[in-house]
């Protein structure tokens, strides 16, 4: 009789070739079929006796997330494996006659770049919810466990089957992938991939699991979050043993790193953000009866022109996703400029997110939890870290603008990185422009001066002024021989004139004469270039500027100019953009010197250099920016 069998795993995962003990409480003869659970593949049907089973791996079984069903008498191999319905609120519990397990790639990477992870530390987490003892939850009841015990029946997918749509739409999408427990998270692991995607919801980890994947995206790994409510509680394990107080005053660990709260609470003070950039603290829940609320929820584009939407179709401000805000989300905390998002990063989001959709989910604050989704994109070392902030983003794949995003994402993540350039803002009709300190300075078509944010959110440009009739711009790192840090620039007219870099209204002052036919500006190591119409490239430093007074300063001939359009300065070397959009580079120096190629600027008529990025711009092209290295990549 089918579900009179009760069993567990001794392991969450084994790897192929390798053997997996299960534990078997039920009567006689037990039948057991094992499944690929994202497919549905009947891989064994057998008949074995209790109190134990060794399942013997072959080495060519797929990674995969496997189910194996026991049943009392002869195995029912023809039973499917459950799947996501979409009918929630779900009910019931992960039976006792079936064990969920992971088989890992021998040779990690040996089929695919990218590793998914299987959240059973959250399975086991909800494993008989609200029975005394049984369970860490419910949160606020004084009865939960503080400890439960992976040696126990249950512990598999919950009923709503957060992770089940996007496990199921790997193959059939095209995408070979890798399984592994996320209990396996550890460097030696994740070096053999590009790319880590957390799927549904992965609400608990070890500080070993953190530790692992931030070094692995400061390494250069990337990480993609089609999840929510990610990283919330630490938890240790101790043996077989899942420990998590929610309490640090009961938590007797000597170390407080270490102690089972929420990421962000003291004294861990770790915040979840600073990995996912986003948080369940910022974000929305809606649970029990109110549950099928999400069904009527959208995402807002807010960054359209962003790589995450390539081929997608939208524009800011279309709604998308509908039913992919699951009944927890995770959100960075933001606050509107001129009606486009920007991080406060205040509470751990790491400064270089960029918000690309928001979901006001505010009304949600009497179902369970008010408050926002965000899905964004960061910088964390050298890897890219993309979230989509919510726990149903893979049951909701058959969306084809969903399918899109998810696609842009794996298909960008798990290739090598190359230096690429990426729209930061909307197009307009820059003549010039650059950049000091954390703000962009721009010149328009019409004589304005304008500035926004250097960041990679799409922020608009603010007015502050006139342009004082400069064509070319460039900023100092450093003040010297009394001529300040701020703007240059020249005018048409061929005088070089300054103003303070700030956004509020201040005069242009006339510095002295610059070369005829000026059309870039740089300046570095103390000394202003100037390139002409004509391509050469003339040099003066600040000390003979200011020596000069009215008098014409000596611009001494430094050489040809690289066919510079555009100049920029930048931590001791000149950059130059050309009239055929090649970005070029040499040394500062007062006399001639060698042109390097750095690439194109594609569609580029304006260039400047800081902290690390080319920045550039031109009459009817967004903003954007690459890191400042040579490239020959789109």
């Amino acid at each position: 009789m089918s579900g009179s069998v009760r069993a567990y795993a001794t392991a969450t995962s084994c790897a192929q070739g390798e053997a997996l003990e299960f534990r078997l409480d039920g009567p006689g003869e037990i039948g057991v079929a094992v499944h690929d659970a994202t497919g549905d593949r009947l891989m064994l049907a057998a008949s074995v006796r209790g109190p134990s089973w060794r399942l013997e791996v072959p080495p060519d079984w797929p990674s995969s997330l496997y189910r194996a069903r026991f049943v009392a008498g002869p195995p029912e191999p023809d039973v499917p494996v459950s799947r996501a319905s979409g009918d929630l609120p779900g009910s019931g519990a992960s039976p006792d006659d079936e064990v969920y397990f992971v088989v890992r790639q021998a040779v990690p990477g040996a089929t695919s770049p990218i590793l998914v992870s299987i959240p059973f530390a959250t399975w086991q987490a909800y494993n008989r919810a609200g029975v005394p003892g049984e369970s860490v939850y419910w949160t606020e009841q004084p009865d939960r466990a503080a400890r439960v015990s992976f040696d126990r029946p249950g512990g598999g997918p919950p009923p709503e089957r957060w992770e089940d749509g996007m496990l199921r739409w790997f193959g059939p999408a095209g995408y070979a992938v890798e399984y592994c427990s996320g209990l396996d998270l550890d460097l030696d692991l994740l070096s053999g991939y590009r790319l880590l995607v957390v799927n549904g919801h992965d609400e608990y980890w070890t500080a070993g699991m953190r530790d692992a994947c931030e070094e692995f995206a400061r390494r250069g790994g990337n990480i993609a979050f089609f999840s929510g409510n990610t990283c919330w509680w630490q938890i240790r394990m101790e043996g077989r043993t899942m420990v998590c107080h929610r309490d640090p005053v009961t938590d007797p660990v000597e170390d407080p790193r270490l102690t089972t709260v929420e990421w962000s609470s003291a004294p861990v003070s770790r915040p979840e953000n600073s990995l996912t950039g986003v948080s369940f603290r910022n974000g929305a829940g809606t649970w029990g009866t109110f549950m099928p609320l999400m069904r009527e929820e959208s995402y807002t584009a807010r960054f359209a022109g962003h790589w995450v939407f390539e081929g997608t179709g939208l524009t800011d401000g279309d709604k998308f996703g509908q039913g992919a805000l699951g009944y927890e989300t995770d959100a960075a905390e933001f606050t509107e400029i001129m009606g486009v998002p920007r991080a406060t990063c205040r509470d751990g989001t790491p400064p270089s997110f960029v918000v690309l959709a928001t979901a006001d989910l505010r009304h949600w604050d009497s179902c369970g939890q008010g408050g926002w989704a965000t899905m964004g994109v960061f910088s964390l070392g050298r890897g890219t870290v993309f979230n989509a902030a919510t726990v149903n983003w893979g049951n909701t794949l058959h969306d084809p603008v969903v399918d899109r995003i998810t696609r842009n994402v794996l298909d960008r993540l798990s290739r090598p990185s190359r230096p690429g350039w990426e729209v930061i803002g909307p197009a307009g009709d820059i003549h010039a422009l650059a950049a000091w300190r954390s703000a962009l300075y721009a010149v328009s078509a019409d004589g304005t001066l304008l500035t926004r944010e250097l960041c990679g959110q799409n922020l608009r440009w603010l007015p502050i002024g006139s342009a004082g009739g400069v064509r070319c711009l460039d900023a100092p790192r450093e003040a010297a021989a009394g001529l300040g840090t701020g703007l240059y620039g020249v005018t048409s007219g061929g005088v070089l004139r300054y103003r303070e870099a700030t956004p509020d209204p201040v005069d242009w002052i006339d510095v002295g004469p610059a070369p005829r036919d000026t059309v870039a500006l740089a300046v570095s190591d103390g000394a202003f270039f100037a390139a002409t119409s004509a391509g050469r490239l003339w040099t003066a430093s600040f000390g003979e500027l200011a020596a000069a007074a009215a008098t014409a300063p000596v611009w001494r001939d430094a050489g040809d100019s690289g066919g510079a359009v555009c100049l920029s300065g930048s931590n001791g070397r000149l950059y130059s953009l050309g009239a055929d959009q090649r970005v070029r580079t040499r040394l500062p120096v007062a006399g001639p010197a060698p042109w390097s190629d750095l690439g194109e600027a594609f569609g580029a008529t304006v260039l400047t250099v800081h902290a690390g990025r080319f920045v550039s711009a031109g009459t009817g092209r967004e903003l954007r920016w690459r890191i400042a290295q040579k490239s020959t990549g789109p």
